[in-house]
């Protein structure tokens, strides 16, 4: 039993709807912490608005609330549970640590009995309030950067005159660097200030002198009751101070730290987790270093709860975190406590890593047009990658090529910059690509020293960067039939793919895979195993490598293997890569899902995924994790070696989905929905034909592949026009135009960016109300799941539009030709498994927008306001185990759940806030109402119509 054995009941507080700053990492981390805290007998309570994630599975904790996080919210619930004793608020972000010291104020705790673990609120108030901060760390003598806070505009005046520029400005108890900024003239600071104290909801800022260029550093540190501290991670940032964490490109373990500086910041971390406050649990701290020889160490933040960097630091350490920290805020002692990886070592012992990772952030910049693309203090980035490799250079490579942005990795795929002023302006203003910007400028013979004058970026990174370069162009060199084995070898080993080799020899990647099998040049398997292999690992946590034959004493050659195939039957389960718009965390909940359901059929499930922030990717998720880019090469490997009966392309979103016609013809089973079935629903012109076949109506169309084209087809069909290209995801690219001109404007843009596109022209239904339907079907038999029916007319994607279940004002007769449709095209596309269709309707008659035969974003959400594990029986289906007609359905909801998606536009000032066919919301909430009298309701209608815009 835990140390504290008065506790019997925990509330646990999640984060949210994601949003840019706080995203699926903090899912997470609360599904780690109730399953921790569940394994002590504790009974677990949750309060979460969010629909997409598994924390708010009902498995996850003895009672869930899908409730707005608020101080009424929590008052209702501990109404309703008397019995609770203690609230963890560090597994949910800042908006939990921000409820907690609300409900706190209120007196909420004290009236209900509940006392805080995990974290103390002074902990909070300390590091939150940027003015006691630094007073703490000016007693316990840690050294700060020059900095005073100011609560008015005169203030900050009078300290800015005082610092002189560039400043930094920082306002107190904010996410993700909101409001944060530098400042480098008189001219910007007074709108900047403005912004600061309005963003801050105490109205403070801490302006300090900018430390531009200095290195920085995190470390994550778990703490107990009695005082023992580990440093599971050191992490070092590549991008130097001024661009926010979660927008730099991270490597673990630090490089380029010497060991007297590194033994110095550890102990100033160990000191300033001691010093703010009697708790116990993860903390994550910050620091910048001086990039001289001195190597002045100042201490930047500290964050009293598991954050971002704390699921990177996980997964790059095989620790669980969140997991060992629930049990520590329960009472436990590090000692008391099993490494979870090995299972015969204690968790008081600090990771070893011999292997290097790298996460890069993944942008979206392309939905929020106008937005500045220059990274800063204020976090931009929507989801992030990691790779592992044996070296920086491959790990950087896995990183991304994992990034789904249609590069192979760095260089050598023909999409370098090659104008010397544009890669001159990409460094000097941080970029979103300038991991690739870096290559493509010592490609054109910039000097290292004057890349690293203007980026800052430390010397020993560059050179990495360099030599990959000069393998390139030693490669460049050969042709395929002349290629020696040591540089196959070598260019594989530093992460190239076999398409980037091919396009430095001018041949197919094919030809590069099979020159490897020849060479017996092959992946090979490595346990990611908290110990450098110092002790036996029980984890089946794999990464790919590369190595170099050795040979026995009797001429016997071979390479080390750690991943051993078992004689079980095996499914392989493709996760959707990192977060974006349009393919968030629902994705996730599909793929864990689908791994537990394979799970109960008696398959081992082999997950493959390279999103550090998601429950897919922890490794006891599936009976075998492979930590690898969603990149056809390395599940080609994968799959070659395990040799599954087949794999599940449906869960994973577009990304999965769109393997799955190579997979198709290389011969490896799909399961559930053919490639042909999936093609078709993708394919608008063959789909179309088959509506018609059916005598389904859809909205008339054409389809073209060129302006010209287009033009001729707008004389058939009447403006305003929706064009739409094939094979994209949260309708990118999608516009209403109203004449010639911007549909002329939009095609060349559209086939510019997309090149080979088939683009549809449909004629755009001005007025009619959107409803989409989800439904499971075994190819024989169809069962809808829900119907739902949005507020927002057709033309604002569904992704943003505010969606009721079941809908509120569709008819019998339109409901009726919904359920007909559905089951029609699930059964024509011979669908098993899942599928959504999109219908507008005008004048009582039911059009068809598409059809979707995978998983979809609605289908947690219909899961979670019916109480039903779909996706499990989705899956059971897709693997023959069972026909639709053998569960036993039961969905439960008094009144109507509405999806509502929340936008992150306060991270982009002057963006076009306007909805339409592209998706640009970063997460969504679930509201439960009774009736359609309810006010929120009433407010959401009447507003429906505001931002619809082409």
């Amino acid at each position: 039993m835990p140390k504290d054995n008065s506790i019997k009941s925990v509330l646990i507080i999640g984060s949210g709807p994601i949003v840019i700053g706080q995203a699926c990492e903090f899912d997470y981390a609360g599904s780690q912490s109730a399953r921790s805290i569940r394994e002590e007998g504790i009974e677990v309570i949750l309060i979460n608005s969010n629909p997409a994630t598994i924390m708010t599975d009902p498995s996850m904790a003895d009672h869930v609330y899908l409730k707005p996080l608020t101080t009424k919210s929590i008052i209702e619930i501990l109404k309703e549970h008397p019995q609770i004793d203690a609230v963890l608020p560090t597994m949910g972000g800042q908006t939990a640590l921000n409820l907690c010291l609300e409900a706190d104020e209120k007196g909420i705790w004290e009236d209900f009995g509940v006392k805080l673990i995990g974290v103390d609120i002074n902990a909070i108030n300390i590091t939150e309030d940027r003015e006691q901060f630094k007073q703490l760390l000016e007693r316990i003598e840690i050294p700060t950067a020059p900095a005073k806070t100011a609560t008015s505009f005169l203030q900050g005046k009078e300290i800015a005159q005082e610092f002189g520029f560039p400043l930094v400005i920082r306002p107190s108890f904010t996410l993700g660097g909101t409001g944060a900024a530098f400042v480098h003239t008189k001219e910007e600071f007074d709108e900047k200030l403005t912004y600061g104290l309005e963003m801050s909801p105490i109205h403070e800022v801490l302006i300090d002198k900018a430390l531009l260029g200095w290195k920085e550093y995190e470390l994550e540190l778990l703490r107990d009751k009695n005082d023992n501290v580990v440093i599971i991670c050191s992490i070092e940032n590549m991008d130097p101070m001024g661009i926010h964490t979660g927008d730099s490109i991270t490597v673990a373990p630090a490089m380029t730290l010497s060991d007297a500086t590194f033994q110095k910041m550890r102990d100033m971390a160990i000191k300033m987790m001691r010093s703010i406050g009697n708790f116990a649990g993860g903390c994550n701290v910050q620091f910048a270093v001086s990039p001289d020889e001195k190597e002045d160490i100042v201490a930047i933040e500290i964050n009293p709860r598991v954050s971002r960097s704390s699921a990177l630091a996980s997964k790059a350490t095989g620790y669980p975190i969140a997991k060992i920290a629930s049990k520590l805020a329960l009472g436990y002692n590090l000692d008391e406590l099993q490494n979870q990886i090995t299972k015969s070592t204690s968790a008081l012992f600090e990771p070893t890593l011999d292997y290097v990772i790298v996460k890069i952030p993944r942008w979206n910049f392309d939905k929020f047009e106008g937005a500045d693309r220059t990274l800063g203090l204020q976090m931009k980035s929507v989801g992030e990658v990691m790779g592992i490799g044996r070296s920086f250079q491959e790990a950087l490579h896995k990183a991304t090529q994992s990034l789904e942005i249609k590069r192979n990795g760095l260089g050598a795929d023909g999409k370098s910059y090659t104008n010397y002023d544009q890669i001159i302006e990409k460094l000097t203003y941080a970029s979103w690509d300038r991991v690739f910007v870096i290559y493509d400028a010592i490609q054109m013979g910039i000097p290292l020293s004057r890349i690293h004058e203007i980026t800052k970026i430390d010397m020993w990174f560059l050179k990495q960067y360099e030599e990959l370069y000069s393998l390139e162009k030693e490669i460049s060199n050969y042709t395929i039939e002349t290629l020696p084995k040591e540089l196959l070898l070598e260019a594989k080993q530093k992460g190239f793919a076999d398409r980037q080799i091919a396009h430095m020899m001018k041949c197919l990647e094919s030809q590069v895979h099979k020159l490897r099998e020849d060479m017996n040049i092959n992946r090979v398997y490595k346990l990611v195993d908290t110990c450098a292999a110092e002790f036996t690992a029980k984890t089946p946590y794999y990464y790919s490598t590369f190595e170099a034959e050795i040979e026995t004493a009797d001429g016997q050659k071979y390479v080390h293997n750690e991943s051993i195939v078992t004689d079980k039957k095996k499914i392989v389960v493709l996760g959707s890569g990192p977060n974006r718009i349009g393919q968030g965390i629902e994705f996730d909940y599909s793929c864990v899902h689908g791994v537990l359901a394979a799970k109960e059929c008696g398959y081992e499930t082999i997950m493959i995924n390279c999103n550090p922030e998601t429950v897919s990717t922890d490794f006891d998720t599936a009976d075998k994790l492979y930590f690898e880019p969603v990149f056809w090469e390395h599940i080609y490997d994968i799959i070659q070696h395990e040799k599954p009966e087949g794999v599940i392309v449906q869960l994973g979103g577009q990304t999965a989905l769109k393997l799955a016609e190579k997979l198709s013809k290389y011969g490896i089973k799909i399961i559930g929905t053919s490639f042909d079935a999936l093609d078709l629903a993708e394919d608008r012109g063959r789909f179309s034909e088959l509506l018609t076949e059916l005598n389904i109506p859809f909205p008339q169309f054409g389809i073209a592949e060129s302006a010209d084209e287009a033009s001729v087809l707008a004389d058939t069909l009447d403006f305003p026009l929706l064009v739409r290209p094939s094979y994209v995801l949260g309708g990118q690219g999608m516009k209403i135009v109203i004449n010639k001109q911007e549909l002329e404007e939009h095609v060349i843009d559209l086939l510019k960016s997309i090149p080979g596109n088939k683009l549809l022209l449909d004629h755009y239904l001005d007025g009619a109300i959107e409803a989409e339907a989800d439904a499971i079907c075994d190819g024989e038999n169809v069962y809808i799941i829900g119907i739902m029916e949005h507020i927002e007319p057709c033309g604002v994607h569904s992704g943003d539009s505010n969606a009721t279940l079941p809908p509120f004002n569709l008819g019998e007769f339109v409901m009726q030709q919904i359920k007909d449709h559905t089951k029609k095209i699930a059964l024509a596309l011979r669908t098993v498994g899942l599928i959504n269709i999109q219908f507008a309707i005008k004048d009582d008659t039911v059009y068809i927008i598409e059809a979707n035969p995978r998983a979809s974003r609605t289908v947690p959400f219909i899961a979670k306001a019916y109480g039903e594990p779909y996706v499990n029986y989705a899956t059971k289906v897709m693997l023959g185990h069972n026909k639709v007609t053998d569960f036993d359905f039961n969905p439960k909801l008094n009144g109507y759940a509405i999806k509502q998606p929340v936008f992150s536009f306060s991270k982009f000032a002057g963006v076009n806030k306007a909805l339409g066919p592209e998706m640009k919301s970063t997460g969504e909430s679930i509201l439960f109402i009774d009736d359609l009298k309810d006010d929120q309701f009433y407010e959401l209608y009447s507003r429906r119509k505001m931002y619809l815009s082409k």
